[in-house]
């Protein structure tokens, strides 16, 4: 016997938990890629893209590719071999951008803020006044960072190079939280983002979006790393339908992500999808602190205010998290998010800890779910823990309705 039989919860931060209508749009033949109601979707689909992303003054490029290729894409079209970038690394993922610049011939500068901590403004400051030269070209850090999941202050790096008064363009890495937390392309002064459809945009992977600025399209002009596939620049207002995409459309994600932009936007609201969010992670937040004042469970990044709406990581303690992510799928029927590399020095550690993603088409009863799916484990276990863990969240829940 098996109470792990039923729908399965993928709870993981991305790829996300797909809604039925998204799928079922896509449950379709394929249609004409030239002329009809496919072309006209996709036009309809941009002013929609900058809602999201708060970006009325940017382009939006559409890729066919993860978020690995929208990096690629991002670096090519701005920077020129032998260019240097500053990396801020909170986690695995602003340091794996680092590592594609590099292998395009970028020379990178990394300041590693370790996988607990958010960007100190204080150091990028100092960075930026030691470049007397203004040899940085760019500056690459990420709104979320999906091992740690740690938030960082986009804003407040804007106002860090203006404070300086650098030039650099502004790169944001939101493939983990657009539409999950709250972002201001144009407001908070980003000259580069990038995202993709599985997270937030609850769209299976496949599409990458990047998202840009004037100012970074004229370094484009300079750019020599581009080439024609990652060009944007014939994928913004195409003269022809194939040009979006350099080649045959991704149509039947088209489809899926028409559908999840009107749920997000023309059904929801923006500003209700990120409250709701914030909402199930305190839910998150509130039963791990409970659980942790009379056991070894903590969540990653200690200050809430510097934690993702999108995705917790969760340290359970000696080797608790690699014990609970095999219970909670063969018992509960739930699938939690593996630690990613670089979460801690000591490799060893990995076993401690789980990510849970609470991202895009979540609600209170899949979120309390697998809280008092968690708590069962840790019973089940005999992992010290407070028993009133699930209240706490419970109590987030009640006081938002």
């Amino acid at each position: 016997m098996s109470l792990a039989n039923g729908r399965h919860y993928l709870a993981i931060p991305g790829p996300s938990v797909m809604p039925d209508r998204v799928l079922q749009a896509m449950h379709r033949p394929a249609p004409n890629i030239y002329t009809g109601e496919l072309v006209e979707m996709v036009h309809g689909l941009i002013p929609d893209l900058k809602a999201v992303g708060r970006a009325q003054k940017a382009n939006v490029a559409i890729y066919i590719a993860n978020g690995h290729g929208v990096w690629e894409a991002a670096l090519c079209n701005t920077l020129s071999r032998g260019d240097k970038i500053l990396v801020l690394g909170t986690g695995r993922f602003c340091l794996g951008w680092g590592e594609f610049a590099a292998g395009l011939g970028i020379d990178c500068e990394i300041i590693d803020f370790g996988p607990q901590s958010d960007i100190d403004m204080t150091r990028v400051a100092e960075a930026l006044a030691a470049d007397k030269a203004h040899e940085i070209k760019a500056v690459l850090a990420v709104q979320v960072d999906t091992s740690s999941s740690v938030r960082n202050d986009i804003l407040a790096l804007r106002q860090t190079l203006d404070a300086a008064g650098h030039p650099a363009l502004l790169f944001s890495d939101n493939i983990a939280c657009l539409a999950c937390d709250a972002f201001e392309f144009d407001a908070w002064g980003v000259d580069v983002m990038v995202t993709g459809s599985q997270k937030g945009l609850m769209t299976p992977p496949g599409i990458g979006f990047v998202y840009f600025s004037e100012k970074a399209d004229q370094a484009r002009g300079r750019a020599n790393c581009v080439t024609p596939y990652w060009d944007w620049r014939p994928r913004v207002n195409p003269t022809e339908f194939y040009k979006y995409f350099n080649g045959t459309a991704p149509t039947h994600h088209l489809y899926g992500l028409r559908v999840a932009l009107d749920m997000i936007l023309h059904e929801e609201g923006l500003e209700a999808v990120w409250a709701r969010h914030a909402t199930l992670a305190r839910a998150v937040w509130a039963a791990l602190d409970r659980w942790g004042a009379n056991g070894p469970i903590a969540a990653n990044v200690a200050d809430p205010a510097k934690r993702s709406h999108a995705v917790t990581t969760v340290d359970m303690g000696t080797g608790n998290g690699a014990k609970m992510r095999d219970w909670m799928t063969a018992t509960a029927g739930v699938t939690l998010g593996i630690p990613l590399q670089g979460l801690r020095p000591d490799p060893a550690r990995a076993v401690d800890f789980f990510r849970i993603g609470h991202m895009g088409h979540v609600n209170a009863h899949m979120v309390l779910g697998l809280l008092g799916s968690l708590q069962a484990g840790m019973k089940a276990m005999q992992i010290p823990h407070d028993p009133t863990g699930l209240e706490a969240a419970i109590e987030v829940i009640g006081e938002a309705g």
